[in-house]
């Protein structure tokens, strides 16, 4: 053939002068076209010629048109998928892979371009074990000829051999340059195969749109022999390190081979019923389509021809996704690395990597059955579609100002192409798609022992959850705008300067925020707002977010610079909730061990945020930690009228928290004689309706009028308990100050909660 007499040496010359006019870059400078028929011609491949006679037969010509369109629910979101991927970033050698790690990370993004090489290497010995069985027909006079039974690595070895060679000395340049023949040959064979008339005998208008042989194999059998004819559309994107345009090329190749492949395979399908009965359809060991061509030999030869360009299609791209996986470091050891990523020429050409892609296809072909690793490296190219697709999605939904495709999609069709390739590998066969999930799962486990890249997955993730959060916050907004009254439950803001040398408020704020609440703690660094000041609060912040990773806990951690508490306070009660919920609850700490002033700062905060309205919580700690969290006591009193179903419900929501679910809840009322009787009837009521969450067992009522009595009461009762819940009301805080919090000296840790308005507990 007279395009394969280029030497390496012209090669190389064309490429460098190609790579000259293209500002420097490497590669050889292809068009779209060499990208629309590495496509093509995986397309339309050896399933086309030697499975979908067996489709028509046994699903019939409706059938077929399901498998079709079910096939092109996964390729053409994917095609639509790489076409906006590449028109928004500069796709460099790799492809796939080049995709995919630059969107998932070079972690993820190793470990699907390890599994979609494996699957483009094995690829090229699948095609070429399918390219002998052209010469099958040849076998009985090779029998003759030679006493020998013919075997099909007889073809298949030499022809591996040979193609693996030309490939080797001369590139890429040939490698396209014979896809012209070959996409010509396949040409002339389906326009000689349409041009044929109907088997003799056959009986066109007995056909039907549901014909069938008697006991056909079910559809998704079927399916599962026939998906791989859809699944070669992203052949040519292997070729993006070498295309002069990838923004072009790439959207223009991949979406028009797969239109094309999608229309022809209709017109294919429609000739094959309106030609031959089912039961020549259905037989495997009879090509139907050269009974119906023209001339027969040219389905044989087309055959070849559509094998032997899936291979070069294989093998060209195969050598450059081991390369890029070796120039992003993705495998043990810098040498084997820069071994792999080591091209030659001006052109980059990864002579290294053919060599090992060599050796794999070999070693395949002499096996000479890849049933059992086909059927993986079938679920392997299912997961690299569904990743492509899922990327599209995310990254509609990131909304990150970096992502700036000219090409769009949509991200319900990118959802839809994600979500079948999921659905479609249980489906085909859900044992093969279980051992490639766990293989790609050992494979992530050992990339992320042997490299330490990130990527933009974290980004694009953060991108997402940014824009769900922003949308949930004001679909709340406009929620609660409208609602009467919601479910009360905490989000809870804390500002304090002593972080780090006390557990106890964070702890407290944890247990209060793992379920059921929302808490927002800001560490209060004090001083004007410079760029020491902030400098200090970013280092601090980290300190923060690392505390809460070590502690599993869900609360959100920052830092405010104000010059001042009191303006600090001011900040921070009137931003928005984290979550969206306005902030409804403050909190402020001290330690039996603080001197005056500090419970004094106290009590001057609590009344300064009164004014919000906000329900304000006191924590007083010490030495015991919560001791062992196995009870909580609850004292009631007459000033709590407002603040019992608050205090009942926080110690409720303390026992959702794994470090309180053993522990007990405790109710005690101190109340004057005369309302004893009245609140026994009306607890009693409560608890019965279901809006009191306590048992009629852990409530004791005390009749007492004298503020002295109930303080040794207390003492008396509650000195062991691991946590007391005490109420108190803002009267009480301005008359007698810091002695609120400094009563009952003997109990061990205690929440004082006061409440401007009472909850309804449903």
């Amino acid at each position: 053939m007279e395009t394969a007499s280029v030497t390496s040496t012209e090669t190389n010359s064309q490429g460098a002068l190609k790579a000259a006019e293209n500002g420097g870059a490497p590669g050889h400078g292809f068009g779209t076209l060499p990208v629309f028929l590495a496509g093509i011609s995986t397309i339309l491949g050896a399933i086309m010629f030697l499975r979908f006679d067996y489709a028509v037969g046994n699903v019939g010509l409706l059938g077929v048109f399901g498998i079709i369109l079910l096939g092109h629910l996964v390729t053409i979101p994917t095609a639509l998928a790489i076409a906006e991927i590449a028109t928004n970033r500069k796709v460099e050698g790799g492809g796939e892979y080049f995709i995919i790690s630059r969107s998932f990370g070079t972690t993820i993004g190793g470990v699907i371009g390890i599994s979609l090489y494996l699957s483009q290497a094995v690829s090229v010995a699948f095609y070429m074990i399918a390219f002998a069985e052209a010469f099958r027909p040849l076998a009985p006079w090779f029998a003759a000829q030679t006493g020998f039974v013919f075997d099909p690595r007889l073809v298949s070895v030499p022809a591996t051999l040979a193609l693996l060679t030309l490939v080797f000395f001369k590139g890429a340049a040939l490698g396209v340059k014979a896809l012209y023949v070959v996409v010509a040959v396949l040409a002339a064979s389906l326009v000689l195969f349409f041009l044929g008339s109907p088997v003799e005998g056959f009986d066109q208008s007995a056909v039907s749109l549901t014909s069938t042989v008697d006991d056909p194999h079910a559809f998704f059998i079927v399916f599962a022999i026939v998906f791989p004819a859809f699944t070669g559309m992203t052949a040519g994107v292997g070729l993006s390190g070498d295309l002069a345009n990838p923004r072009k090329s790439l959207p223009r190749g991949t979406l028009g081979a797969t239109l094309a492949g999608m229309v022809i395979y209709f017109f294919i399908v429609v000739k094959l019923a309106y030609s031959a009965p089912p039961e020549l359809l259905a037989d495997v060991d009879e090509l139907a389509m050269a009974h119906i061509a023209l001339w027969g030999p040219i389905i044989l030869i087309g055959l070849g021809c559509a094998t032997l360009s899936s291979a070069i299609g294989s093998v060209l791209v195969a050598p450059r996704t081991l390369q890029a996986l070796g120039d992003d470091g993705s495998f043990p050891g810098a040498q084997l690395n820069a071994w792999l990523a080591r091209g030659v020429g001006a052109v980059n050409e990864p002579r290294n990597t053919t060599l090992v892609t060599g050796v794999i296809a070999l070693v395949i072909v002499l096996l000479g059955n890849v049933d059992f690793v086909a059927r993986l490296i079938s679920m392997f190219f299912m997961v690299t579609y569904g990743s492509l697709c899922a990327i599209s999605f995310l990254e509609h939904f990131a909304a990150r100002p970096s992502y700036r495709p000219s090409f769009r999609s949509r991200w319900y069709i990118s959802l839809l192409g994600a979500v079948m390739c999921l659905l479609m590998m249980f489906q085909m066969d859900p044992l093969f798609a279980v051992l490639a999930l766990l293989v790609m799962g050992g494979l992530y486990q050992f990339m992320k022992r042997t490299q330490s890249g990130e990527g933009d997955l974290a980004a694009m993730f953060q991108g997402v959850m940014t824009q769900a959060t922003r949308y949930m916050h004001i679909r709340l907004q406009r929620r609660r705008e409208q609602a009467d009254d919601d479910e009360w439950r905490p989000s809870v803001i804390m500002v304090n300067d002593r972080t780090f040398d006390r557990r106890s408020p964070l702890i407290m704020l944890r247990w209060m925020c793992h379920r059921h609440g929302f808490g927002t703690y800001l560490h209060f660094i004090k001083g004007p707002l410079n760029t020491g000041s902030f400098i200090e609060s970013q280092r601090i912040k980290r300190r923060l977010v690392q505390l809460a990773r070590m502690q599993k806990s869900t609360v959100y951690m920052d830092t405010i610079v104000s010059p001042s508490m009191t303006s600090a306070l001011a900040q921070s009660l009137q931003v928005p909730g984290v979550s969206g919920l306005s902030n409804n609850a403050v909190m402020f700490e001290f330690s039996q061990h603080d001197p005056p002033e500090v419970i004094a700062d106290v009590v001057k905060n609590c009344q300064f945020a009164a004014s919000t309205q906000m329900t304000l919580l006191v924590l007083r700690h010490g030495d015991y930690h919560f001791g062992e969290r196995q009870n909580i006591h609850i004292w009631l009193t007459w000033n709590d009228q407002a603040n019992a179903n608050l205090m009942i419900l926080l110690s409720y929501i303390l026992l959702g928290h794994p470090d309180w679910q053993h522990a007990e809840i405790q109710v005690f009322a101190a109340l004057p004689r005369e309302q004893v009787r009245e609140s026994q009837e009306e607890f009693k009521r409560l608890m019965a309706e279901g809006r009191l969450p306590i048992s009629e067992k852990n409530l004791r009522f005390y009749p007492t009028n004298d503020e002295a009595a109930f303080r040794r009461l207390v003492a008396r009762r509650s000195q062991d308990a691991d946590l007391t819940v005490v109420g108190f009301d803002m009267e009480g805080l301005r008359e007698r100050d810091t002695e609120v919090f400094t009563n009952h000296p003997t109990l061990k840790d205690v929440l004082f909660v006061h409440t401007p308005q009472q909850i309804t507990i449903e």
